[in-house]
């Protein structure tokens, strides 16, 4: 009696190792959530440029640079901010090659005491999931653009004698052949900024030309979307690394805003 022949054999050749770049637009959903067409809050296009301007606010954390700037228009994302600037010889590998940073010893001696961003991926991600992105940091008068297409490099450019501040500028275009057609609800875009002032009291994120700035922090938030008269003063208690806001209005039903 012949043997019957078995579909889906396991051998060898049935095995992949796949490219860090590769991995990242075949499982993008591993590295920045489900990519979405934008119409969702949830949707990978927010992740997207929520992990530019993360490292704005790491610098912002540090000291260095009082605003951010964000330009959205289209499908075009830019930012600016006016930290140290990333240093100009890691430009490449840094925005590029997976696992590379300067955010995994944190301490008085390292460059970084606290950050949002931690694994040495964020950038990297929005870089090899966009048909554009361009990188330029500006350090002491001296600054380097580098541009790349799905994660390639393209052009490389290094300029000097410049009276620019310091800082990085980064924009990006999401790419089409993972996220398909998609477009950017500025609501959604505009909560991110509002909650990000919230996060950074003293930090002014300028949207568009529109600028957001909170004073107080957590405490803007919960007066900005109380939907009704507070029954009493919100309570505020601030420390190290902790802020908590609570009241209760007379409605029905409860809000929670959790920042981790």
């Amino acid at each position: 009696m012949a043997e019957v022949q078995k579909k889906n054999s396991y051998g060898d050749d049935a095995i992949q190792q796949l490219t860090p770049r590769d991995h990242v637009r075949l499982r993008t959903s591993m590295y920045v959530g489900t990519p979405g067409d934008g119409s969702e809050r949830d949707d990978a296009l927010y992740v997207l440029v929520k992990e530019v301007i993360d490292n704005g606010i790491d610098e912002f954390i540090m000291g260095y640079g009082k605003s951010i700037e964000i330009t959205l228009e289209g499908k075009r994302v830019a930012v600016r901010d006016y930290g140290r600037g990333i240093p100009l010889n890691s430009l490449d590998s840094v925005v590029s090659q997976i696992n590379t940073g300067a955010k995994y010893n944190q301490g008085e001696d390292s460059a970084f005491d606290k950050t949002v961003g931690l694994n040495g991926v964020g950038v990297k991600a929005v870089n090899m999931l966009s048909s554009h992105f361009l990188v330029r940091s500006v350090r002491n008068g001296e600054s380097r653009t580098v541009t790349f297409s799905q994660g390639l490099e393209v052009t490389d450019r290094r300029e000097s004698g410049l009276t620019e501040p310091n800082g990085t500028y980064v924009e990006f275009e999401a790419d089409s052949e993972v996220f398909g057609e998609y477009a950017f609800n500025m609501e959604y875009v505009e909560q991110i900024i509002r909650n990000y002032s919230y996060l950074n009291i003293g930090l002014t994120l300028v949207l568009n030309g529109k600028p957001y700035i909170s004073k107080n922090g957590l405490l803007d938030l919960v007066n900005d979307t109380l939907s009704n008269e507070a029954i009493y003063s919100p309570i505020h208690i601030t420390g190290e690394d902790i802020e908590v806001v609570i009241t209760h209005g007379s409605g029905y039903g409860e809000a929670y805003y959790s920042f981790v």
